[in-house]
């Protein structure tokens, strides 16, 4: 398991509307499997990402477990007088490179699978695992309200709906993706000295998270999966 993640669930009256209404991904599409997606400011900058699962009517939330109780607190300021409860489940998130268990990470299948169960063995190498495919997540990583959810590189990784309808943060995240206008990109590069860029920083992986423009990457990790949504800067999705 990812000791690191908590699960939320939502449950009551017409959840899958009211999460529609808030977060970045399309909550209908959540029969065809999990989501990653994103609760941002109004200005469209990311204030926690996280993973949603269908649950027969209620939806389950896989989020930074240093961040669920703040999460509750936010759904519940959204929820007013919506008869949905909002719960901490004694689950576990699991995870493996080894597929037979689980589905794909929503983001990137070269993450490997994750479920949800019962709290089991702790899985070591995630974090790594997930750095060298240039991949960030978390309060951390992100920042709380500092970062634009398309620098997160939302959209390639498959954080964002532009089909669904309107949502906390949602017009300036649309403008952005129709001018096809992302100036800097949330990266992971070799570890430096921490600027004002600097998100995170990690000595015993030799990296941290840097928030760059797209002309001055350096020597920032660029995989295949950025490298063509920066040589091509046309709107995807």
């Amino acid at each position: 398991m990812l000791p690191d993640r908590a699960v939320l669930r939502l449950a009551g009256e017409d959840v899958h509307g009211f999460l529609q209404g808030l977060v970045t991904q399309d909550v209908t599409r959540l029969d065809s499997g999990p989501l990653w997606s994103g609760l941002l400011t109004p200005q469209g900058k990311a204030l926690f990402d996280f993973i949603l699962w269908a649950d027969g009517d209620a939806v389950l939330i896989d989020c930074e477990a240093a961040a669920a109780e703040t999460l509750t607190r936010r759904l519940s300021l959204y929820r007013l007088r919506r008869s949905i409860t909002i719960d901490q489940l004694d689950l576990a998130v699991h995870w493996s490179l080894t597929p037979g268990r689980g589905v794909a990470d929503p983001r990137l299948a070269a993450l490997g699978y994750r479920w949800l169960a019962a709290p089991g063995p702790v899985a070591f190498g995630w974090q790594k695992h997930r750095l060298a495919h240039g991949v960030t997540e978390g309060v951390d990583e992100l920042g709380s309200g500092e970062t634009l959810w398309l620098e997160a590189n939302a959209r390639e990784l498959g954080g964002v709906s532009f089909t669904k309808g309107c949502y906390v943060g949602q017009e300036n995240t649309a403008r952005m993706h129709h001018r096809a206008k992302v100036n800097r990109r949330l990266v992971v590069a070799p570890i430096a000295p921490a600027s004002d860029r600097t998100r995170a920083s990690y000595p015993d992986l030799g990296v941290m998270i840097d928030l760059r423009r797209v002309e001055a990457l350096g020597d920032a990790l660029v995989p295949d999966w950025l490298a063509g949504a920066l040589q091509d800067g046309s709107p995807k999705g």
